[in-house]
């Protein structure tokens, strides 16, 4: 019999109806904690960067924020930073959530002037937001496995991007009714 069998064994003789659930702990190494932080600052950087009222130039603004939380997390995994396939990677990844951007129609509506900057900002940046930490977070998972900018595979991580761009969306747009945390 195994622990786990002996336990629930152990639980329904106490007169239990229903065995303990297991407690599950995620152990996050002090590099990858250190990856999060890192992370978390430039989402806002990113979302603050998503605020600029002018077109294009937002975006920018945007991927300059990506390519420095980049070079910032491959510098604490010991990971050459190459700004050009830095740049491209970028570019392929976030392409993958892009055509959304276009459907909710953001950049349009940031044409329009005064009204269309107000009206399109609060998305803009939650959007900007999720990018910059679904970008963070899939590469925090390459490095950790191992990978470097040059066995990169933008293909191979899209479903993880597009998950983490979920979760980053959810953390956006809640940042603007809580407290901001600031990183350690």
């Amino acid at each position: 019999m195994t622990k786990k069998e002996q336990r629930t064994q152990d639980s329904i003789a106490a007169g239990e109806t229903e065995p303990k659930a297991q407690e599950s702990t995620v152990v996050v190494g002090e590099t990858e904690q250190q990856a999060l932080r890192i992370v978390r600052k430039y989402m806002w950087w990113s979302m603050g960067a998503g605020l600029i009222p002018v077109p294009f130039v937002d975006w920018a603004a945007v991927s300059g924020v990506q390519l420095k939380m980049l070079a910032d997390v491959s510098k604490l995994y010991g990971v050459p930073f190459q700004a050009n396939r830095g740049k491209a990677i970028i570019g392929s990844v976030v392409g993958f959530v892009l055509p959304q951007v276009l459907a909710c129609g953001l950049i349009g509506l940031k044409a329009i002037p005064v009204i269309g900057a107000l009206a399109g900002a609060p998305a803009m940046a939650a959007f900007c937001g999720a990018a910059e930490w679904a970008l963070g977070k899939t590469f925090i998972q390459h490095f950790e496995s191992g990978g470097t900018f040059l066995d990169f595979n933008p293909e191979e991580v899209r479903e993880y991007f597009k998950a983490q761009f979920e979760e980053g969306h959810k953390m956006a747009a809640a940042r603007g009714t809580e407290k901001p945390e600031v990183p350690a």
